[in-house]
């Protein structure tokens, strides 16, 4: 689709996809490669996404797999500040996201660090990484809404929602109150692996089309899931395969991020799609 988003004053164009690097400077995150903690881990890792072809590195300090324990608000500070450091020198010019569902995390990412995207897996603070309603101060829109709003920052809104048709339902009310609060730049992802069933989850990449009726860009994060390993009988580390033809399904339905561990393959991918089908009307 023909879209820009404005990060930290320049404009990327998402007419052709993009590819966002996972970096988790976490110790528990349900994909080995992805974690890094050290200094040199977490050099060599942001230092690789760029080298490979990805314009966005997505920074996370709080495992969002299932059953991960739940980590302070300081500690998740403590850990992006860590990080954070460490990729701004070693790629100062390079667009960060940060995964974070608290408002404070998120000022902080972007006041000193430069973030320039919010990505919130918790539907606007409708649940938790465990799944429970997080605590919201009183008022019409969601805290962390308020702050992005504030922050002047693009937003990625996930959905946990298990169908599309319930999802097209919270994204309009969602998108409304974000564009009353003055977001300019939303990016829905429809939740892969979030409050849906295997079933849910392939129903919903079948029918992810129907998403664009919204005219908003579509971020898609099924890199080496559960949705991919438990339909195969394997694990994480074998489901690289699978996630590439995840990938190619999802550009055909309309994705303009690939959220992924494997840069370099799904930069790969989204160059033989698009040379496939883009002369198709």
């Amino acid at each position: 689709m023909q879209y820009s988003i404005n990060v930290g004053g320049r404009l990327m164009s998402l007419d052709e996809p993009q590819v966002m690097g996972i970096l988790n400077v976490t110790p528990d995150s349900f994909y080995a490669g992805s974690r890094k903690q050290t200094e040199k881990e977490i050099a060599e890792r942001c230092n690789q996404i760029i080298s490979d072809g990805g314009t966005m590195i997505d920074i996370g300090a709080f495992s969002t797999r299932p059953r991960a324990p739940e980590v302070s608000e300081a500690e998740e500070m403590e850990r992006l500040r860590h990080g954070l450091e460490i990729v701004r020198r070693q790629q100062p010019n390079a667009v960060l996201s940060v995964d974070t569902f608290r408002p404070d995390v998120a000022r902080m990412a972007v006041e000193e660090y430069g973030v320039a995207i919010i990505n919130d897996v918790s539907e606007g603070g409708l649940t938790g990484v465990v799944n429970t309603p997080l605590e919201q101060e009183e008022g019409p829109y969601p805290a962390i809404f308020r702050m992005v709003a504030r922050l002047g920052v693009p937003y990625i809104l996930m959905s946990v929602k298990p169908t599309v048709e319930d999802m097209l339902m919270a994204f309009s009310r969602e998108v409304q109150q974000l564009r009353d609060l003055g977001v300019k730049d939303i990016i829905l992802d429809p939740g892969f692996g979030f409050g849906k069933t295997l079933e849910q989850n392939y129903q919903l990449l079948s029918n992810m089309e129907k998403l664009e009726v919204l005219d908003l860009p579509l971020l898609v994060g099924v890199s080496r899931k559960s949705m991919i390993f438990k339909l195969l009988g394997t694990d994480p580390t074998d489901s690289l395969n699978g996630t590439t033809v995840l990938h190619t399904i999802a550009l055909q339905k309309g994705a303009s991020i690939l959220r992924v561990h494997d840069v370099k393959e799904a930069v790969e991918t989204i160059k033989i799609t698009t040379a496939c089908f883009s002369n198709l009307a």
